[in-house]
């Protein structure tokens, strides 16, 4: 920091003097200061804006599949039924009795206070036999051995009171097949011990149209029968006596749903261009002044929009997509009309979901166009963006050190003018006071 000699000899403040004329300086860098930051909120904008652009993409690429409108939902007329759908539904109904429900074998040893041997052997219904040796007699050995077996039976003790003679704690060994139906079923073999099946394994059990000639009866080792319907998994919770009706009907909601959502993301992306375009007119001291919005002129912006647009509004073979439901509006934006979608879908499904699937196409390569991570326009204009801004940086870094130098040299000119007329005034002092002196001496 430069020495302050502040009204040494002139009585300037010439501090406040330099810092005056650093602000005249100044102004270039101020000027770019300025721009810097219309450029970053131009930058922040078309990143936002790339971001809204490729989540449309990604949304309308989902749209864009085939079958993404052919959703279906069933309904069971029982709560002991229920029912779920998965891809490849098709509509129908079907009248199911739930006869038995499906169950794993259970079986139970005898009450004991110790295992008659170390050995057991489990067969299951595929005829492999897993032989099974515990550490001892324990029957806490027994159920570790059975259960680290994994042969598809579960061990567990249960208490059974005390023998009679010795006053001996006693237990049974429940055996329980780790899946129900008929294909976990087991034996066991190579012991002594009693055994009681309290629950055979069974499969569960439906009739199809029960009491007609066509009358069918179907099977599933679980409580699901996942192919009855193709694309419909029918669980029971319980068994009827009375039909359960399941009806299988195209959902037209989910479908309509895709459609607004995707006018939705459409939408979205205008208003946010929109907002960003707003031009702004004010009045100050009878001075009129107007301000455009960072979008406003931007022809990059406006080219992604329009292709949008076009994109979504234009006739797909022949057919305006005003037929389903979506239309432009005077503003410019798109318009969705659930219930015109909701009858074309009902009267023509194939021709609304070809005409859904062409838009959706359509917009995606429009936003792909865009915002592309490697050569979209919009992702270009921000890389030039990006650019611009540290070009401008550099510049301002470089005032930085043209105005410190400035200042360093204004310090230095004005203290020297300072020291200058110090001198000066003091050589003045000096001969006012020597032709004082001489005036007093001729006095004499």
């Amino acid at each position: 920091m430069g020495l302050a000699l502040d009204g040494l000899a002139s009585g300037l403040d010439t501090t406040a003097l330099i810092n005056s004329l650093m602000q005249l300086e100044a102004i270039p860098q101020s000027l770019l200061k300025t721009k810097v930051s219309g450029t970053q909120s131009v930058l922040t904008a078309l990143q936002s804006l790339n971001t809204k652009v490729a989540s449309l993409g990604e949304l309308a690429t989902t749209a864009s599949k085939p079958g993404a409108l052919t959703t279906f939902s069933a309904t069971s007329s029982s709560d002991k039924v229920s029912v779920t759908v998965a891809k490849g539904a098709t509509a129908g109904q079907l009248d199911i009795v739930v006869d038995k429900l499906a169950q794993a074998q259970t079986t139970v040893s005898a009450a004991l206070t110790a295992w008659p041997e170390t050995t057991l052997t489990i067969t299951g219904t595929d005829g492999v036999a897993v032989p099974i040796t515990a550490a001892s007699t324990s029957l806490d050995d027994v159920v570790k051995a059975v259960n680290a077996a994994r042969a598809g039976v579960t061990a567990t003790k249960v208490a059974s009171g005390t023998d009679a003679v010795t006053g001996e704690a006693q237990y049974r060994l429940q055996f329980t097949a780790s899946d129900t139906g008929t294909p976990g079923a087991f034996t066991l073999s190579d012991t002594s011990a009693a055994m009681t099946t309290i629950k055979t394994a069974q499969d569960a059990e439906a009739t199809l149209w029960k009491g007609t000639a066509a009358e069918q009866v179907v099977t599933s080792s679980t409580n699901t029968f996942a192919d009855i319907l193709s694309g419909v998994s029918i669980t029971a919770t319980a068994t009827s006596t009375d039909p359960v009706s399941i009806s299988v009907a195209r959902d037209t909601d989910a479908a309509s749903t895709v459609a607004k959502d995707f006018v939705g993301s459409l939408n979205d992306v205008f208003a946010f261009i929109a907002s960003k375009s707003v031009v702004n007119t004010t009045t100050t001291n009878g001075i009129t002044s107007v301000r455009g919005g960072v979008f406003t002129g931007e022809s990059t912006v406006r080219s992604a929009r329009q292709s949008l647009v076009s994109a979504a509004s234009m006739p797909v073979n022949g057919f305006s997509p005003s037929e389903i439901g979506i239309s432009v509006t005077k503003a410019g934006v798109l318009e969705f009309d659930a219930e015109v979608f909701a009858t074309a879908l009902a009267e023509d499904p194939v021709k609304v979901e070809s005409m859904m699937q062409t838009l959706a196409t359509r917009v995606a390569g429009a936003a792909t166009q865009a915002s592309d991570k490697y050569d979209g326009t919009l992702t270009s204009k921000i890389t030039g963006q990006e650019s611009l801004a540290k070009n401008l940086s550099g510049q301002i870094e470089e005032w930085d050190t043209r105005l410190e130098n400035r200042r360093a040299t204004l310090a230095r000119t004005y203290s020297a003018m300072e020291v200058r007329l110090s001198a000066l005034n003091a050589q003045s002092s000096y001969l006012t006071s020597q032709l004082a002196s001489l005036g007093t001496g001729t006095s004499k």
